[in-house]
């Protein structure tokens, strides 16, 4: 099974501002976009996955946690499954790939976090497709201090 992975972009500054980008991202089998904001900081929207669909992950506007499980049985997965975490920021460009049989959850980590999701299924694709699972069914929701 495939793993998440990090395309990595950049942000060149100059005396006219910013222009962020992620130019290893291809757009090929990406058939619709949605965006996904919390009302706070620190609130969780998980668990969603999908056995055929993949997503395509980056920031518009602050940053989120964003985390990935690889689902071993749809009906009743293990809780004790690898979970990946990856820090999204628009201040770090980035697009995270997140392949057909996964889960997957977010974590606002600063006021007004703003994630566009790109999709390789269509809405009525992705609904046929479609499992939840509580928000603590894997709980990497907790930021570490340092």
């Amino acid at each position: 099974m495939e793993s998440p992975r990090l395309i990595a972009g950049r942000l060149a500054v100059d005396d006219r501002g910013e222009v962020s980008f992620v130019n290893d991202f291809d757009f090929a089998g990406v058939k619709r976009f949605y965006a996904v904001a919390n009302h706070r900081a620190g609130f969780v929207r998980a668990w969603h996955g999908h056995q055929k669909e993949a997503k395509y992950v980056t920031m518009a506007h602050g940053a989120m946690l964003v985390c990935s499980v690889a689902v071993d049985d749809w009906r009743h997965p293990s809780r004790d499954l690898e979970i990946q975490r990856f820090v999204l920021s628009e201040r770090a460009p980035a697009v995270l790939y997140i392949p057909p049989g996964h889960a997957h959850g977010t974590m606002s980590l600063t006021e007004q976090a703003r994630a566009i999701f790109f999709s390789t299924a269509t809405l009525q694709e992705s609904l046929q497709d479609d499992f939840r699972f509580p928000a603590r069914t894997w709980d990497p929701w907790l930021v570490t201090e340092r």
